[in-house]
């Protein structure tokens, strides 16, 4: 999926007609950019995604403090945030 895969979803997700609740997006290869794109629909649309899987991807550091700081936001209905392994070695495979 990589990040531009992410960045459509995104656009998908921003919807007031969005309920979706779980994601998962392991694996996908997904970089800040792609974490930018995800944090940026849970704040346009946050009533519904409860719980989002980014294990083995690479957020950088600016990725995981976007999506960290959803997590605080009383906003955001995320529940569960997974991002564990992740880094430059989950990349490759």
């Amino acid at each position: 999926m990589k990040d531009a895969g992410v960045e459509l979803l995104s656009a998908g997700l921003k919807s007031p007609h969005c309920h979706l609740e779980t994601l998962s997006l392991r694996r996908c290869r997904i970089s800040e950019r792609g974490c930018a794109s995800l944090a940026s629909a849970l704040t346009s649309n946050p009533s519904h995604l409860r719980e989002l899987d980014l294990s083995s991807n690479h957020p950088g550091g600016a990725g995981l403090e976007l999506l960290s700081a959803g997590l605080e936001s009383p906003d955001w209905r995320l529940e569960t945030l997974r991002l564990e392994p992740c880094g430059p070695l989950w990349l490759e495979i």
